[in-house]
């Protein structure tokens, strides 16, 4: 019950990282390939040497990753601070224009 509330599991899996370097986009994603999915306050660590794609292209890598869970705790602390977090990255502008 207390690993539970505090978490620590961890677990090996392979994935495919796509990396995307265009002028439409950059953009990272990690797909693991037994279908393994994250939930909030998950920490996730792909091993390997660090990835550059040239610009102008789109390349998939096969690595390992492993993926920390989240005690209860963590969990729901992450979702109710979540949404401060991600107000900081909104830039909000009011302009006072008159036709």
């Amino acid at each position: 019950m207390i690993k539970k509330l505090i978490g620590g599991e961890t677990i090996d899996v392979d994935c495919t990282v796509e990396i995307v370097n265009t002028f439409e986009s950059l953009e990272a994603h990690v797909r693991f390939n037994d279908g393994t999915t994250v939930a909030p306050g998950d920490e996730v660590l792909v091993h390997g040497k660090p990835i550059e794609v040239p610009y102008g292209e789109r390349q998939e890598f096969e690595r390992r990753a492993t993926v920390k869970r989240a005690g209860i705790v963590e969990r729901l602390w992450t979702r109710a601070t979540g949404d401060f977090e991600f107000m900081e990255l909104c830039e909000f502008s009011f302009s006072e224009e008159r036709l």
